[in-house]
């Protein structure tokens, strides 16, 4: 029997990993988990790794390497998770990457793919500062590349209550791709060296990355 597939999205903000991961989920049957979701729910269940969670968050404190590892020990395990799974901001350092190693190995899995989606500085900037989400269905939109039907209205729920993020701005946005890269680059050398890196440009229209993406993913699936 195959062992669910296992595929990594590395990205900076603005990169379309939550729009490519949604559409990986429909197109192949995958789950998208994204630390901060794993994180909550666990809270929420009150698992013991999400209890620990929890106490360390409410102490100010970041949740530790260890924690997020066995909250998504207990993750893999559920049903939904037996066609493969996206991890999406985890890991961000080659030491969680070889936790991450260390996890899959006890089930005999390994990493399937990790993605680079490759972006331009310059443009990104331009592309996150122009964003902004309906706050009642969460669509997004952008001023320049997704544009409203009707000016300041949803398409998808005819909401006109739009909302940008406060952090959305050319100086902040900068700053996190300079600590993207930093982080990142450790990353994309280690999974390099282990045959597992593909690269896909991430700077044309969403179908064409989904296209491009969807090629790779089905020649690592399992």
């Amino acid at each position: 029997m195959n062992k669910p597939s296992v595929l990594i999205l590395l990205g900076p903000p603005g990169a379309g990993k939550g729009t490519q991961a949604r559409m990986l989920e429909k197109q192949f049957g995958l789950v998208q988990l994204s630390t901060g979701d794993l994180l909550r729910a666990a809270v929420a269940a009150g698992t013991p790794a999400g209890q620990a969670a929890d106490e360390v968050m409410k102490s100010g404190a970041l949740v530790s390497d260890q924690i997020v590892i066995d909250i998504l020990r207990d993750r893999l395990t559920e049903p939904d998770c037996a066609s493969g799974v996206i991890l999406d901001g985890f890991p961000r350092t080659d030491v969680q990457a070889e936790a991450l190693d260390s996890l899959l190995a006890e089930n005999g899995q390994k990493i399937n793919a990790a993605i680079s989606l490759e972006v331009d500085d310059t443009a990104m900037i331009e592309r996150v500062t122009g964003r902004y989400t309906c706050a009642d269905c969460g669509e997004g939109f952008h001023d320049s590349f997704k544009i409203p039907e009707q000016a300041g209205v949803c398409d998808g729920c005819g909401s006109a209550d739009m909302k940008r993020r406060a952090d959305d701005n050319a100086e902040t946005v900068g700053g996190r791709l300079v600590a993207y890269h930093a982080q990142t680059a450790p990353l994309i050398s280690y999974y390099e060296g282990k045959g597992a890196l593909q690269r896909v440009d991430a700077m044309g229209p969403i179908d064409a990355i989904g296209a491009s993406l969807s090629n790779v993913v089905q020649g690592v699936i399992a």
